[in-house]
């Protein structure tokens, strides 16, 4: 029982590169600060994905490793966030979160290309995309945001870090930067650039405010800063060239009206890394 909480624990850590299962518990903390249906439902995609791995027999360090339940974690939340909760909802949860396992598990077979969230990504999308034309009455309908027009620096920053799990709230996003700061300096370090750099649209007029102060512009760049992030300079300049991309990609994304998630950190990191080799 002790290592399965560990092994649950560390796969809401890995969400955010962290394999400590005290980080990850803090994480569901602070998701339980905002939602306790989004905690409860992280816990069942990550049960769920992680369960499929043992059954499979897929690598047991990376079970152990919570390497098998991040993604399951982003797509309970996801199924939360998007679709009305039911009995249907949570089928298509099991299904998405089965799904997510197998598509890491293949980009784990070869080394080229790191996975990261794309296994959530792409069985979101999925989910998203078989509801929409299967199952329309399950998506929740567009949420009346009142629009802002003055910038809330504290929100945005705490935003930017709580958003990675789709987290509006001030205290997750600071819990999760505590989860972070307990596994590791260097990540929280990183995270804070990646959550201060994008603060900086705000000098540009073309800004949207509600969402700037929302966290929806830096949540990928918080990401991107960890994954690149290094104790050399290079590590610096690569993680700050992979924040300013990935907000780039997530305005576009979000003007185009598709549901980004954290598609954008995927491929900054993809064409980081490829660049960065290039120039090494």
């Amino acid at each position: 029982m002790r290592e399965r909480l560990l092994v649950i624990g560390r796969g809401i850590g890995q969400v955010m590169f962290q394999n400590n299962a005290l980080s990850g518990l803090l994480m569901f903390i602070g998701i339980l600060c905002s939602s306790w249906t989004l905690a409860l439902l992280a816990l069942a995609g990550n049960a769920v994905s992680s369960l499929t791995a043992y059954f499979f027999r897929y690598s047991p360090n990376d079970i152990r490793n919570g390497l098998y339940g991040f993604n399951g974690t982003l797509v309970g939340i996801a199924i939360g966030v998007f679709l009305r909760i039911n009995l249907w909802s949570i089928l298509l949860l099991i299904i998405g979160s089965i799904l997510s396992t197998w598509i890491a598990w293949l980009f784990n077979r070869q080394s080229k290309i790191p996975g990261y969230t794309a296994p959530f990504i792409l069985s979101t999308w999925i989910i998203l995309a078989l509801c929409h034309f299967l199952f329309p009455s399950l998506i929740l309908p567009p949420v009346n945001i009142i629009p802002e027009h003055v910038p809330n620096f504290l929100h945005a920053f705490s935003f930017n870090i709580g958003q990675v799990m789709f987290q509006g709230n001030l205290l997750t996003g600071f819990l999760f930067l505590i989860a972070i700061l307990l596994n590791s300096r260097l990540n929280v370090a990183y995270t804070i650039w990646g959550a201060l750099l994008p603060l900086g649209m705000i000098l540009l007029p073309t800004t949207n405010i509600t969402e700037f102060n929302a966290g929806l512009l830096g949540y990928n760049s918080v990401l991107c800063a960890i994954a690149v992030g290094n104790n050399s300079i290079k590590g610096v300049v690569w993680a700050t060239f992979a924040i300013i991309l990935s907000i780039g990609l997530q305005i576009g994304g979000m003007h185009l009206g598709l549901p980004t998630l954290t598609a954008p950190f995927v491929l900054t990191v993809w064409i980081t890394n490829k660049v960065s080799a290039m120039n090494s």
